[in-house]
């Protein structure tokens, strides 16, 4: 502000509109719906037969219905009956067969069955560095660390990580030496 702003005429302060008529009417819609928004959800919950699920209304019974029967177009061979009730019920060949298991397989004379037969190798890993009592190992599939208790990839667990020869090793469960090639 500077010193010749002060001798300037101030325009009066306007005078606040008047609201009409439109202008009320528009504030009281606004705080009915307003109003109306903050109540219907109690409503709906005061009232969950209005709002629900309906279930279809029927009888309960487990009677069935007093229709005609209606025609059979075709019987399946092991609904009908015997015609000959003295024949033995075990000699009655099944007419329905719908599958075979093969032998195949099942005797090989070249060796072993196939669920006795040990799995083709181990998985080969590497120990790559050792820190901290834990020990980077890697195989085919990624690197891992790994402390004593540790699943390692041939199924077994580290059971201690050592110093032999000047050169740190890792001893299996398995009994398997893996060291740093």
């Amino acid at each position: 502000m500077r010193e010749s702003d002060a001798d300037d005429p101030v325009a009066p302060p306007k005078q606040a509109r008047r609201r009409t008529v439109a202008d009320r009417a528009l504030a009281f819609t606004g705080l009915a719906l307003a109003g109306a928004s903050a109540f219907f959800p109690w409503y709906v919950f005061l009232n969950p037969d209005k709002f629900g699920i309906h279930v279809a209304e029927g009888e309960r019974t487990r009677d069935l219905p007093n229709w005609p029967g209606r025609e059979v177009v075709s019987v399946s061979p092991l609904a009908m009956a015997n015609k000959n009730p003295s024949a033995p019920k075990d000699l009655i060949p099944d007419p329905l067969t719908t599958a075979t298991v093969s032998n195949a397989g099942r005797e090989d004379d070249q060796g072993e069955p196939a669920d006795q037969q040990p799995f083709p190798g181990k998985s080969p890993f590497h120990l790559l560095h050792i820190a901290n009592g834990r020990a980077l190992i890697e195989d085919d599939t990624g690197m891992y660390v790994v402390r004593v208790g540790s699943v390692l990839p041939d199924s077994s667990r580290l059971a201690s990580i050592e110093q032999r020869d000047g050169k740190w090793v890792i001893v299996t469960s398995a009994g398997d030496v893996y060291g740093n090639n």
